[in-house]
């Protein structure tokens, strides 16, 4: 049996993965605590033959099929604390408690449903057409992708010990371009590292009549977050890449009261690690003496969280991928995509084997609808070509290496 059988027999599942595209897209869950998502994968692999575990709070499903490499696939199942605002009929109403104990709405606003269901696609392609390939598929669905937890935990969990070593490392992701319909792939470098820093200045609280007899945090932390903007514009390289943004400023409650303490969110950006130490150290090195200077007696503290690692494409793999989908897809269906600033957890596995892998994009908006951005509460992906590109192209990248 071909490769291109093997996508022509996607037609049987097509109803099957419209109607649970919609039923994912109405239930979401907040990162790390996909439970029912997670339950309602393992039950659908198993059904498919696979050796099915819960890992870490992800799912793997494992169908070894003969000699031949182990080609491990990624896809990631968590939604974001967002308001859906797309008027769907299928729009989730769904209400969890965060990590924080907050309430809050949940939506897939980032397309993780749509990676959900392609990777059940490509699982059920590889079970019915076993005759099409031969070696090791790992289907690896993963918690937490948002708040950059899930692929440390399912590694934590002992992931590399439970499954067979796999030979190279596969993802993609739903995007805004290009058009629906079109994969799109990049070598090297194609999403940024990124951190989070959440900091911490300490001052003296006074009545804002008394301003002498205060610390101003405000002040002290006005002054950082202007200080910051230097780090691109006078300490990185002109020719690399760097963001350094401040997200929030929250300080105070009341218009006559010096608060004793102020607390900036800060993220960045780079497509070079050492780059990102250098801003991460910089930003440390400004804090300090900023805090210093303003007279404060308490040390500012300074936590570090969500730090994504670069995802930087294996050329060869990116080569060999882009040109199965040019034979499979069509050459009018793939495109070349520059670097982007967005950021990923998926590295952290392959990387962790050290073994290479890709990352690839495809899009999800046709060309007569309103584009929203990924995370906007209008994100809606058109539900065709979209589930058939993604699970087509995650379909050729797999048999490029199991195919016979």
């Amino acid at each position: 049996m071909s490769i291109q059988q093997v996508l022509q027999s996607l037609e049987t599942i097509q109803e099957w993965q419209e109607e649970t595209y919609k039923y994912l897209h109405c239930h979401p869950e907040l990162s790390m605590q996909e439970t029912e998502t997670a339950r309602f994968i393992f039950d659908t692999l198993k059904g498919y033959g696979y050796e099915t575990q819960l890992i870490g709070g992800g799912v793997v499903g494992v169908l070894e099929n003969g000699e031949g490499p182990a080609i491990l696939f990624r896809a990631d199942m968590d939604g974001l604390p967002i308001k859906e605002e797309t008027g769907l009929d299928y729009a989730s109403q769904v209400v969890m408690t965060d990590l924080n104990g907050e309430t809050v709405p949940v939506m897939h606003a980032c397309g993780h449903d749509v990676h959900i269901v392609a990777g059940l696609g490509a699982a059920w392609a590889l079970a019915k057409n076993l005759d099409a390939w031969q070696g090791t598929y790992i289907a690896l669905f993963q918690p937490g992708e948002e708040i950059a937890a899930g692929a440390t935990a399912m590694i934590a969990d002992g992931l590399f010990e439970k499954i067979p070593r796999p030979t190279l490392a596969l993802a993609q992701h739903v995007l805004t371009e290009p058009v629906a319909g079109h994969v799109g792939t990049l070598s090297g470098p194609f999403l940024s590292s990124a951190a989070s820093l959440k900091i911490t200045i300490y001052g003296r609280g006074a009545h804002g009549s008394m301003p002498h007899l205060s610390l101003d945090p405000i002040v002290i932390g006005s002054s950082i977050v202007m200080k910051l903007q230097t780090i691109v514009s006078r300490e990185v390289d002109p020719f690399q890449f760097a963001v350094v943004s401040v997200g929030s400023f929250q300080a105070g409650l009341k218009a006559n009261i010096i608060p004793d303490s102020a607390t900036l969110l800060v993220n960045i950006r780079t497509y070079d690690e050492k780059v990102e130490q250098q801003v991460l150290d910089s930003i440390k090195r400004m804090v300090y003496a900023e805090c210093e200077a303003g007279g404060c007696i308490k040390r500012p503290e300074i936590e570090v969280f969500d730090r994504y690692p670069l995802t930087d494409n294996d050329p060869e793999i990116t080569a060999q991928v882009t040109e199965a989908f040019q034979t499979y897809l069509g050459e009018d269906r793939v495109v070349a995509y520059h670097p982007m600033t967005a950021s990923e957890d998926f590295s952290y596995i392959p990387r962790a084997l050290e073994i290479p892998y890709l990352y690839w994009g495809f899009g999800g908006f046709t060309e007569d609808q309103e584009t929203y951005a990924n995370h906007n509460p209008k994100f809606a992906p058109a539900i065709q070509p979209t589930l058939r590109t993604g699970t087509e192209a995650a379909v050729v990248a797999i048999l490029r290496y199991l195919g016979k």
